[in-house]
């Protein structure tokens, strides 16, 4: 197990897989190449010649033999005892012509000696018809074959079989590259939804797969840029327009003072609304932006933060016994924000009364929760609830549900807030059925410090 482990994170590295992909390239050559020199000197190098020679007549009987081992270039000699007794001495040289000596002409007795030559070591051989030895055949090879222009032709044969054995290897690996560098083209000239096709479990894979996390993040920020233009100047124009509408009633109901006071507040209202929407569109581009300052981190007392907010809507705070001071590492305003758009968002939409408003009584509770390093904040409300399919849409901003505009108003970016401030404080926020009927939000976030939160 242990080893297919280590098996499994080795060639997961690239520079591994050419590094044994040459590897093994140069192996197969050189032993390749081994086995053509082995061959081609078994080739040129002929069999040993034969310790041991006979001479035998027309009816195969043998006539002499030699076992002295002929030296290079050194002749065969033998001495031949015919049937009468005469004395025969052949001398025959090494390619196969036969040397007579000076004192060696007719035998006596007038007869001349027809012997038959055969090497001892080959007795199936046919034995020579004469005394003289045939000559030897000597294929010559062509001028290309010959050396040592025979060994290049093999070299460039079997460097051609390496490379494409190794063709289809290297061209695996560096297929994925091309592709991921075709993706990020096209994602630069501007069609940000491509995404490129993660295969296996290596470097590039790795890379194809944070690119397309990056491209999917870049993406829907763009997204969420244009959503945020498009409704900002939606909901800009509505507390534009009713100030527009009540100066004008002001200039008509000049004389009424009563008309006049009406228009004055309902005036001043839409200002603030305009001004705390400007103020929430800039806060929620900060924090989308990484890089820009949101306040200092410190510790923060979240049981009297969240004492403070209960108190101005009259909320219940409920904290565990014993619980009297909960300090978290955080930005303090934003922490603040994100306790009171959780309440303002139970007040507006969880509210059991007619009205809606201030008067909330036991219809939000707002919990504290420690469980090790984890701090929670519930806030839980007995209104409709939210439906399972909107449970994650209603984070987005802008996003309200079907129809609560008309009834309680709001543009939709408290709770998108609520999540942001989360996530920079390194937490997450979710939305559940309340036990009983409502909707819970809580927020979940370590106590200890962390890095998104730092004043950059």
């Amino acid at each position: 197990m242990a080893l297919r482990t280590w098996l499994r994170q080795w060639s997961r590295h690239l520079y591994l897989r050419i590094w044994l992909a040459v590897v093994v390239g140069v192996a197969l050559l050189m032993l390749v190449v081994g086995w053509a020199w082995r061959a081609s000197v078994e080739h040129n190098n002929p069999p040993p010649v034969p310790r041991e020679w006979v001479v035998l007549n027309a009816q195969g009987e043998v006539l002499a033999t030699t076992t002295r081992p002929p030296g290079p270039g050194a002749p065969l000699e033998f001495d031949v005892t015919l049937p009468d007794g005469q004395q025969l001495q052949l001398r025959v040289q090494r390619n196969g012509e036969r040397a007579d000596p000076p004192d060696m002409g007719h035998p006596r007795g007038g007869r001349m000696a027809s012997p038959h030559m055969s090497p001892q070591t080959s007795p199936q051989n046919s034995p020579y018809s004469s005394a003289r030895m045939p000559p030897h055949v000597r294929n010559e090879p062509p001028w290309w074959a010959k050396p040592p222009y025979g060994f290049f032709w093999m070299l460039g044969l079997i460097g051609l079989a390496v490379a494409l054995g190794l063709y289809p290897v290297v061209r695996r690996l560096t297929q994925r590259l091309e592709g991921l560098q075709r993706g990020v083209q096209r994602w630069g000239d501007g069609d940000l939804s491509v995404r490129v096709p993660v295969q296996g479990d290596d470097e590039v894979a790795d890379l194809s797969a944070r690119f397309n996390a990056a491209a999917e993040r870049i993406e829907g920020l763009m997204a969420s840029q244009k959503s945020l233009l498009a409704n900002a100047s939606h909901e800009l124009r509505s507390p534009l327009a009713r100030i527009r509408m009540g100066l004008e009633l002001m200039d008509a109901a000049a004389a009424d003072s009563a008309t006049r006071q009406a228009t004055r507040t309902e005036i001043l209202r839409n200002m603030s609304e305009l001004d705390q929407l400007i103020d929430e569109i800039l806060l929620a581009s900060r924090l989308d932006a990484k890089e820009a300052d949101i306040g200092m981190v410190e510790a923060v007392d979240l049981v009297g933060l969240c004492a403070e907010e209960c108190a101005r809507v009259g909320a219940v705070l409920e904290v565990p016994p014993g619980l009297s001071v909960l300090e978290v590492q955080g930005v303090a305003k934003l922490l603040r924000r994100m306790v009171r758009n959780l309440l303002e968002n139970a007040r507006r939409y969880g509210a059991t009364g007619i009205d809606g408003h201030a008067n909330l009584g036991d219809d939000v509770v707002l919990s504290l929760a420690q469980q090790g390093q984890q701090v929670h904040v519930r806030v839980c409300d007995h209104g409709p609830g939210v439906p399972e399919a909107w449970r994650e849409r209603i984070f987005e901003p802008f996003f309200r549900l079907p129809g609560a505009s008309e009834r309680v108003g709001g543009v939709g970016l408290g709770l998108s807030l609520v999540k942001s401030i989360a996530e920079r404080h390194g937490g997450r926020v979710r939305c559940a059925d309340r036990t009983g009927g409502g909707a819970c939000f809580e927020v979940s976030f370590d106590q200890r410090p962390q890095s998104k939160t730092a004043n950059t």
